[in-house]
C-alpha cells in the first residue's frame, strides 16, 4: 500500500505510516496540501497524518483538509514522540554551535535545543561538523547520521495522535469501532452550539475533544470538530442523526478504533 506523509523519509509521519500499515510503501510530500491531492487523485492508496499533540496542540491546518476532501479516517495511533540531538558520524557535542530548528520540536525541547528528519538531510548535505538537528531515531539512521544525545525532550509524556485516512470510496468502517470523528456548523443564534452538543449528551456519547475553526470567507463563522468515544458502531450513525436538526452541516469524519497508550 502506498501512504502518502508530509515531510522528508525518516520523520515521525514515516514512523507512523509503518507502524498503520504493514510493508507500507511511503510516499514523502513537501505540503499537506500535497498529501491530500495525493490521496484524491489515486496516486497513492492512503495518507497517514499527525492531527494532535499532547504538547503542542492540534494541526489545524490537518482539520480543514480533512472536511474539504472526499476522505474518511479509517484509523488512529498514538506514537511516542522521542527527540535526540544528531550529527554527522564523527562530530563532537562540544563543537556543535548550532541545531537546525523546527518550531514544535524547539518548543518541545527547549533545555536543549530541536529540529526534525528534514534537518538530519539538510546536515548531512551540507557535510557541516558544526551543525546538529534534533529528530528521530529513525532519521538518524535513514540518512547515516550519528546520535549524540538521546531523548532530550522536555517532556517524556510526548505523544503524537496519527490518522490513516483513505478515499471515502475505499474505507470502510471497523465493527469495532468505538469514537467517531465530526464535523459541525450551527445557525448563529443563541444556544445553537449548546442544544447541538445536548443532544450527543443525551444519546449518552462521550465528548472526547471539540475544537473550532473559522470557515474561510465568512468572517465569525465557525466549524465545529468533536471527538466522541462510542459504545458502539452503531452509536456514531445515531450521533450524526441527532445533530442534523441543530445544524447547518455534519459532515463524518471517520469512525475507528480508539487508540491507547
Amino acid at each position: 500500500m502506498k501512504i502518502a506523509i508530509q515531510g522528508e523519509a525518516g520523520s515521525f509521519s514515516h514512523e507512523a505510516a509503518t507502524k498503520l500499515v504493514d510493508g507500507a510503501v511511503i510516499v514523502p510530500q513537501s505540503h499537506s496540501a500535497d498529501v491530500f491531492a495525493a490521496l484524491s487523485g489515486g496516486t497513492v492508496d492512503a495518507a497517514a497524518i499527525p492531527i494532535e499533540n499532547s504538547l503542542a496542540g492540534s494541526v489545524l491546518e490537518h482539520f480543514d483538509l480533512l472536511l474539504n476532501h472526499d476522505v474518511t479516517v479509517v484509523r488512529e495511533m498514538l506514537l511516542r514522540i522521542r527527540h535526540n540531538l544528531i550529527a554527522l558520524s564523527g562530530a563532537s557535542i562540544s563543537e556543535i554551535d548550532r541545531v537546525f530548528s523546527h518550531p514544535v520540536a524547539l518548543a518541545q525541547c527547549r533545555r536543549f535545543l530541536a529540529d526534525t528528519a528534514g534537518s538530519v538531510k539538510h546536515l548531512v548535505e551540507q557535510r557541516d561538523f558544526h551543525a546538529a538537528a534534533i529528530a528521530s531515531t529513525a532519521a538518524a539512521e535513514y540518512y547515516g547520521a550519528a546520535i549524540l544525545e538521546s531523548g532530550i525532550e522536555d517532556n517524556p509524556e510526548n505523544y503524537t495522535r496519527f490518522f490513516l485516512v483513505r478515499r471515502t470510496p475505499d474505507a470502510a468502517i471497523d465493527p469495532e469501532s468505538n469514537k467517531i470523528s465530526l464535523a459541525f456548523s450551527v445557525e448563529n443564534r443563541p444556544g445553537s452550539l449548546a442544544a447541538a452538543l445536548a443532544e450527543l449528551s443525551t444519546l449518552g456519547t462521550n465528548l472526547t475533544k471539540i475544537e473550532s475553526r473559522p470557515v474561510h470567507g465568512k468572517p465569525w463563522e465557525y466549524i465545529f470538530y468533536v471527538d466522541c468515544q462510542l459504545r458502539s458502531a452503531e452509536e456514531g450513525s445515531r450521533a450524526v442523526e441527532a445533530l442534523a436538526p441543530h445544524c447547518a452541516m455534519v459532515k463524518e469524519l471517520g469512525r475507528y478504533k480508539e487508540a491507547r497508550l
